[in-house]
């Protein structure tokens, strides 16, 4: 069975395809099915924004449609950037500058906590939908720490591990990330939902 992962991101199909091979799912990208969907994401949240990319997708390609959403979302800047992460601080910043203008946003603030949220939605052709929901709480860091991951991963701190994101390795991220939570969970639900 074919799955369309609304992404352009190669590491998001290689993740998505070792989590769903066991399951007889195959995911492939817009691009492999020869569809090529821009999304605009109007949701006031990471579930409202991963429905419309994978009902969006699902009705180009006739196929069933998984997409994700997620962010950061910091206390100190009441839930801010959240939906907005990717887009933070406008378009020319890329995940560095991004990072370092919310560290500047942040100077002086002494309450750091803040999670990282993701959804994960999926559209059948026939109208069914599947959803799933991960976090991952933390903090955020006085300066960035580690070079790997991507996004805000350097900045922020799991405190009961004393590292950032960005210092883990990719098994160890998975583990307690707001991605591999919501992967997990997803990854349930469409089991029981295929064995229907």
């Amino acid at each position: 069975m074919k799955f369309v992962l609304a992404t352009h991101n190669p590491g998001k199909i290689r993740e998505m395809s070792a989590i769903l091979g066991g399951l007889g799912v195959e995911v492939v990208s817009p691009a492999d099915v020869g569809i090529t969907v821009d999304v605009e994401e109007t949701g006031t949240t990471f579930a409202e924004n991963a429905m419309l990319k994978a009902k969006a997708i699902c009705a180009a390609a006739g196929l069933p449609a998984i997409a994700d959403d997620s962010g950061l979302c910091v206390d100190a800047l009441n839930g801010g950037p959240g939906v907005y992460s990717a887009r933070y601080g406008g378009e020319g910043l890329d995940d560095k500058g991004r990072y370092m203008l919310l560290l500047n946003s942040m100077r002086g603030q002494t309450t750091r906590k803040a999670h990282f949220a993701c959804a994960i939605a999926c559209a059948f052709p026939n109208g069914d939908e599947l959803t799933a929901q991960g976090q991952c709480d933390g903090a955020i860091a006085f300066a960035p720490m580690g070079q790997g991951g991507f996004g805000y991963d350097p900045v922020f701190l799991v405190p009961e591990l004393g590292k950032t994101f960005g210092q883990l390795s990719a098994e160890e991220k998975s583990a307690i990330s707001h991605r591999g939570k919501a992967l997990r969970e997803f990854s349930e639900k469409l089991a029981t939902y295929l064995n229907k």
